[in-house]
């Protein structure tokens, strides 16, 4: 095994089985925050994941007790929004046109666009521990690629209600409901194996060609559905005024104040 740092204390690259394996690790816990300088990252990473011919998996996981809280308030706020949603949905498409199959551990809390991040993996290996949730609506906002990604997975009844009502579901709950595979104590170790038994006997040129038909109706939908959702979001909910008043009153610790306007 070799590794490398994307940046440091924020993105961990472990190559692994001869490169025929990666390991990605959000490494700036507790929170690991899916902030500007991760999302740089972790694009740099899966554009050169298009180029390594004999890359078979990807395993997204992450340092400390938590996967992910989510995406960075700071850069929510209008002064940054635009750079960070544009940056966040380059990630997915990169994803897409690499079509290395991914398979991401989960343990605690798996949050906002650190969900967003695990749902559009091709398997999710979580532990009985871990929290699945999207919380942007408690913020005044909402889920661009979760609006997008997570019907498919749970089915839009679920999706919708997790949505609009931000609560989370425990593993049981995403296991049952699809948004989970696999429920196990050492997610990073099951995972790994998964790959070892199921994925590296295979070719990596079959491996990309068969993600990318599993995926052409979705990836033709998504290319097209978050393009319109960024615009939702920039245009009208960030011209609203508890778009503003939610994200502020997180950062400053407080209750919002909803105009309903």
């Amino acid at each position: 095994m070799t590794s490398e740092t994307a940046s440091p204390s924020s993105v961990r690259h472990e190559v692994l089985h001869d490169g025929a394996v990666w390991r990605i690790v959000l490494d700036s816990p507790p929170a690991n925050i899916l902030d500007g300088e991760k999302i740089t990252a972790l694009n740099a990473l899966f554009e050169r994941a298009a180029t390594e011919g004999k890359l078979k998996a990807v395993l997204i996981a992450a340092e400390g007790k938590h996967f992910c809280f989510g995406a960075s308030v700071e850069e929510h706020l209008p002064g940054s929004c635009a750079d960070m949603l544009a940056g966040l949905h380059k990630l997915f498409e990169v994803m897409l046109q690499a079509a290395v199959p991914t398979v991401v551990a989960v343990r605690g809390q798996c949050l906002g666009a650190g969900l967003e991040l695990a749902a559009f993996c091709h398997r999710v290996v979580a532990s009985p521990t871990a929290k699945f949730g999207q919380p942007e609506i408690v913020l005044g906002v909402f889920a661009p690629v979760a609006s997008v990604v997570l019907p498919g997975r749970v089915g839009r009844g679920l999706a919708e209600d997790m949505l609009l009502s931000g609560r989370s579901l425990d593993a049981e709950s995403a296991r049952a409901a699809g948004l989970a595979d696999e429920l196990a104590d050492d997610p990073g170790a099951a995972a790994l194996a998964y790959i070892e038994e199921h994925l590296l006997p295979k070719s990596a040129s079959s491996l990309r060609l068969a993600s990318r038909a599993a995926r052409l109706d979705f990836q033709r939908r998504f290319v097209a559905d978050i393009r319109e959702l960024e615009r939702l979001y920039l245009d009208q909910l960030m011209a609203t005024s508890d778009a503003n008043e939610g994200l502020n009153a997180f950062i400053e610790k407080r209750p919002p104040v909803w105009s309903d306007s």
